[in-house]
């Protein structure tokens, strides 16, 4: 186990590599419970407009929380996303889209994914959230309402129920 502290920061372009390696061992084919994988330039792109946040332990990516504004989704867009955004139209104009988040396995169950987001709270203040989770993900569906998200819409997708949850900060605060 390495012994080094751990630090949450913004991410950085030389981060991208370990955010792939982390996505790549957390695929539901690997028995984790993300469904798709975000190639390198988009992780790429998604840097340059949106405030992405990693968990370092030494040089190793231990966990990340990945966020798209609008418009990078309008250029790719994706159809969970888009069932997402269909299911909640009260998106606001300047929301963003929330995940994936991955916590490596040696960090699952100390509280990391709330500090990954107490930290983007910081970078992306007073914006609304929008996310999806499954509904086959009950530890994902528990971690973010204590994380004070709110489900707020359904969907069913490729024969799966999903919920989304929304959030946005306001003085210090989420709702």
């Amino acid at each position: 186990m390495n012994s080094a502290r751990l630090i949450i920061r913004k991410a950085e372009p030389a981060d991208i590599a370990g955010i792939v390696e982390l996505q790549k061992a957390n695929q539901q084919a690997q028995g984790g419970s993300l469904s798709g994988e975000l190639p390198a330039a988009r992780i790429a792109e998604m840097l340059e407009d949106m405030p992405q946040v990693v968990a370092m332990q030494g040089e190793e990516v231990v966990g990340f929380l990945l966020t798209t504004s609008q418009a990078v989704n309008r250029r790719h867009p994706v159809m969970v996303v888009e069932k997402t955004l269909e299911a909640f139209p009260a998106m606001e104009s300047d929301a963003y889209i929330y995940g994936p988040i991955c916590v490596g396995a040696c960090q699952r169950g100390q509280g990391l994914a709330q500090r990954l987001f107490e930290a983007l709270l910081q970078y992306a203040p007073d914006r609304q959230g929008v996310l999806f989770i499954r509904d086959d993900n009950p530890a994902s569906l528990q971690a973010h309402r204590k994380m004070g998200m709110r489900a707020v819409a359904q969907f069913h997708f490729n024969d799966a129920l999903f919920h989304v949850f929304a959030y946005k900060t306001q003085a210090g605060s989420t709702r």
